[in-house]
C-alpha cells in the first residue's frame, strides 16, 4: 500500500517517477483501512529534500501511510519555497490544541546544532511537541539533532562540541541483535553522518532507561531506544539521498568554511568522482521495520494509546 500525500506536493512526482507508491487523498478515501498516521516535524533547511528522502523510505512498505507535515509556528525557515508550508504543513500548536494522535512522529534534524537549546528561537514549542508525543504517539524517531534535542528534553543528556566535523559515511555495528528495529541487519552496515555535535554516550548508558542499539568506536551511538522502542534517537541520517552530503560539502565550500572531504563517499576521496550509495538496502529495511513495529504495537483505536502505554512506563 501506499503514502498518502497531496498530488501537488513538490515530491509527488519524483516519488511516481522512482516507482514508490503514492496514493491521493481521493483514491485513499475509497479504502476500507485504517491507515497508519505518522506525523513529521521537518526542521531541515532543505525543506522539499528532505520531504522527499523521508516519504521515499516510508513508501516502501505495504502498508497505507498518511502523512502529515507539521512545522514550528515560531519559526519562519528561509529556503522553503513561497507559501509551501502554508499550503501543505499544519502548525504544531494547532495539533497540541487538539490533542491529535499519531501512529508515529518523525522529528528531523535541523542546523542549529551548535547552539544551546534554549536559544534556539522554537526550542519552547518543539520541547512542547516533545513533551506531547510522550502520551499523544506511540513511536516517536528523533533524528540527528531532533535525537539530541530529544535526549536533553527527557533525560537532561548533554551534547558536546567534537574536535571536527563527522562528515562522511561510516561503518555501524548491532549491540542488540534481537530488537525489531535491526531484523535483517548485517553485523556491520554504513549510515551517513553529518554532525558537529554528539551526545554524551557515558549520560547516555548510564540512563536506566536508555538502550543503545548501536555505535561504533568512530562515531560513537548511532542508535538508542526507550520505553521498547516508543523513542527512537538516531545520531545520523540514513535517509539521506546519494547526493546529500555532495551537496553540503560543496555549499561549505563555496561559503569558505573549514570543511573536510566527506569520508568513505566518493571513490578514492576524490569530490570529482561521483558517490556511490552503499546505505540504500539498510536505509529502506531500517524505516520498514520501523514502520512495521508501529502497526503490530498502535492501538487500533488512538483513543487508547495513552492508557495501552502509559507515559513514563
Amino acid at each position: 500500500m501506499p503514502i498518502k500525500i497531496p498530488k501537488d506536493l513538490p515530491a509527488y512526482n519524483s516519488l511516481r517517477e522512482e516507482n514508490v507508491f503514492v496514493i491521493t487523498d481521493d483514491r485513499a478515501e475509497h479504502q476500507d483501512i485504517r491507515p497508519l498516521k505518522v506525523g513529521i516535524v521537518n526542521l531541515m533547511p532543505t525543506t522539499v529534500d528532505t520531504e522527499t528522502q523521508l516519504l521515499r523510505l516510508l513508501g516502501n512498505t505495504p502498508l497505507q501511510v498518511d502523512i502529515t507535515f507539521l512545522r514550528m509556528g515560531s519559526h519562519e525557515p528561509r529556503n522553503a519555497p513561497p507559501g509551501h508550508l502554508e499550503k501543505f504543513y499544519l502548525n504544531s500548536e494547532w495539533i497540541l490544541q487538539e490533542g491529535i494522535r499519531f501512529d508515529g512522529l518523525i522529528i528531523t534534524g535541523a542546523p542549529v546544532e551548535t547552539i544551546p537549546f534554549e536559544q534556539v528561537d522554537y526550542w519552547e514549542e518543539l520541547a512542547a511537541v516533545l513533551d506531547y508525543s510522550s502520551a499523544h504517539v506511540w513511536s516517536a524517531l528523533h533524528i540527528c539533532w531532533g535525537a539530541q534535542a530529544g535526549l536533553y528534553r527527557r533525560y537532561g543528556i548533554p551534547k558536546e562540541p567534537l574536535a571536527a566535523k563527522l562528515f562522511g559515511i561510516f561503518p555501524h555495528g548491532v549491540n542488540e541483535r534481537h530488537t525489531t528495529l535491526f531484523r535483517g541487519f548485517d553485523d556491520e552496515f554504513l549510515a551517513p553522518q553529518s554532525r558537529h555535535t554528539a551526545s554524551n554516550r557515558d549520560a547516555i548508558a548510564s540512563e536506566a532507561a536508555l538502550t543503545i542499539e548501536s555505535e561504533t568506536e568512530e562515531s560513537g551511538v548511532f542508535i538508542a531506544t526507550a520505553r521498547e522502542g516508543r523513542e527512537i534517537y538516531v545520531t545520523g541520517h540514513l535517509e539521506y539521498d546519494p547526493l546529500t552530503l555532495d551537496r553540503e560539502y560543496r555549499r561549505d565550500l563555496a561559503k569558505g568554511l573549514p570543511i573536510a572531504v566527506p569520508r568513505n563517499y566518493y571513490p578514492g576521496d576524490d569530490p570529482s568522482n561521483a558517490p556511490v550509495v552503499r546505505w540504500r538496502a539498510h536505509a529502506h529495511l531500517f524505516f520498514s521495520n520501523w514502520l512495521n513495529y508501529v502497526y503490530q504495537e498502535t492501538p487500533y483505536d488512538l483513543e487508547e494509546l495513552a492508557s495501552a502505554y502509559p507515559t513514563g512506563s
